[in-house]
């Protein structure tokens, strides 16, 4: 089985679907319903990618109700940093056929 992890520093690994990610997409929901102006009763991580740089990187595909989905790219700071976690960036109206690519 191939590590999630990508094999280099600053390059993104394969696409996971184990489910993982959901603790990180919680931490960010608020604000993600913030940014969006919108409260979601369905929010559900579907798949993502991880980059590890200085911390890890995680793209990751948010399914929000209907034929909806979000991309969101949370930084995971090292604990040396202070650990924690941030939403650097989001995408909307984004489907389920979209990649998840760095954006």
């Amino acid at each position: 089985m191939a590590s999630p992890e990508p094999p280099i520093r600053g390059a993104y690994g394969e696409i996971i679907t184990d489910g993982k990610s959901q603790k990180y997409c919680d931490q960010v929901k608020s604000e993600v319903e913030e940014k969006t102006g919108k409260e979601y009763t369905e929010y559900v991580a579907k798949q993502y990618r991880i980059e590890r740089a200085g911390g890890r990187n995680f793209l990751i595909k948010v399914h929000v109700g209907g034929d909806d989905h979000v991309h969101l790219r949370v930084y995971e700071k090292l604990p040396c940093n202070g650990g924690g976690l941030e939403l650097s960036n989001m995408q909307q109206s984004k489907s389920h056929h979209d990649p998840i690519e760095y954006f």
